[in-house]
């Protein structure tokens, strides 16, 4: 798994539709994996690759899942939600995003994540580690679908 960080910037939002927010609505598997990442965060998960937290997180929810890259149902995000707990699977992407007139790019060759929650403007904060930020500590950190430029990011819903 392979990760160069350049800069990524924590943005804060008043809005978002998280854990909290979706409690009662958020399917059970997404509210377990939300529960594992939760006791996570800041800790090494297995060998901290970013592969393992998503597996950990869906055995801890007791997905359904073919114990490789499928983590669930694969689903399309501009025709479903976007909720905490799903799973990320980068490939090959370089995303680039402006803040306070710099231009900072990211490059997620190979790389998993969970979605921890979802703000407006489809800014995600996501749950992964093998990171440039603290290389196998769990982190939370930004990402925008709308940053990329290059490459592609496979969307999973877990099952039970």
């Amino acid at each position: 798994m392979f990760w160069i960080l350049v800069l990524n910037i924590l943005f804060t939002s008043t809005t978002s539709v998280n854990y909290q927010t979706y409690k009662n609505d958020l399917p059970e598997i997404n509210k377990k994996v939300i529960e594992y990442v939760e006791s996570v965060i800041g800790t090494k998960v297995d060998r901290g690759e970013c592969w393992d937290l998503a597996a950990k997180s869906l055995d801890f929810a007791n997905a359904n899942w073919d114990g490789m890259y499928e983590f669930g149902d694969e689903y399309d995000i501009r025709k479903t939600d976007i909720l905490p707990g799903d799973i990320l699977q980068f490939k090959n992407v370089i995303a680039e995003y402006t803040e306070d007139n710099a231009i900072f790019t990211e490059q997620l060759m190979h790389h998993t994540a969970i979605v921890y929650k979802v703000h407006d403007n489809n800014l995600l904060e996501i749950a992964h580690q093998n990171t440039g930020l603290k290389k196998n500590i769990v982190v939370i950190t930004n990402f925008n679908p709308d940053w990329i430029k290059k490459g592609t990011i496979t969307y999973f819903r877990p099952r039970e």
